[in-house]
């Protein structure tokens, strides 16, 4: 049985094939971002889903491709938590933007390739191999474009009034904006970039609002 894998920081997305390519189960857990959860919490999200701890024994190959895979501790951590759980399986480890080249991308053909989510990323296939031209360095400092980074630009324009009257009356009935609630899920909580990019719906929302119209542009 083989396992790929295509995690985010909101969802993971499981698909399991047999070595003929013919699809036995899919399924999907919590996101498994390792930069932003704790090896505790990654494992409770894998073994609480039925199909995956059901078949763990059965799995030949897994191939995870997952943000925050970018950098080695990372990876290190998951694959960790993988080896307990998928005790008898071959296990390749990659960070998302690979998925997305060869799901994007034709063999040999030259092309950028972006990822927009709860993060986001950018790379360069040069028709053979990636080419990661400047390093991520996570949801505080990049992701431009992403959910988490209109979710703070969001929350910043609100509180400094810069948010049209009309539009931060709905986002207080929509969302918990207390200073403590918000401080709370971004700096001791798992999964603040999650948080953040739970806010990004009102943008969406309200996307043809001019104000909004300059946060995305």
């Amino acid at each position: 049985m083989i396992l790929i894998v295509d995690s985010g920081s909101t969802k993971t997305d499981w698909i399991s094939v047999d070595n003929d390519g013919k699809i036995l189960f899919s399924t999907q857990t919590l996101g498994l971002n390792p930069q932003v959860l704790s090896s505790a919490i990654l494992k409770e999200r894998i073994i609480n889903n039925f199909d995956l701890y059901q078949n763990r024994e059965q799995v030949t190959h897994l191939y995870f491709y997952g943000a925050g895979c970018g950098v080695e501790s990372p990876q290190l951590r998951i694959r960790k938590v993988f080896n307990e759980i998928f005790k008898k399986a071959d296990i390749s480890i990659k960070e998302d933007t690979y998925a997305a080249v060869y799901a994007a991308s034709k063999p040999g053909e030259k092309s950028i390739v972006c990822i927009l989510g709860t993060g986001s990323n950018c790379t360069y296939f040069d028709g053979k191999n990636i080419e990661q031209r400047v390093d991520s360095l996570g949801y505080v400092l990049m992701d431009e474009a992403s959910g988490n980074f209109f979710g703070k630009q969001l929350i910043r324009s609100y509180y400094f009034n810069e948010m049209p009257n009309n539009l931060a009356k709905e986002f207080e009935k929509e969302y918990d904006l207390s200073p403590d609630t918000i401080k709370e899920n971004i700096y001791r909580r798992e999964n603040p970039n999650t948080y953040l990019a739970s806010f990004s719906r009102f943008l969406i929302k309200h996307k043809d609002s001019s104000p909004f119209q300059e946060i995305i542009k």
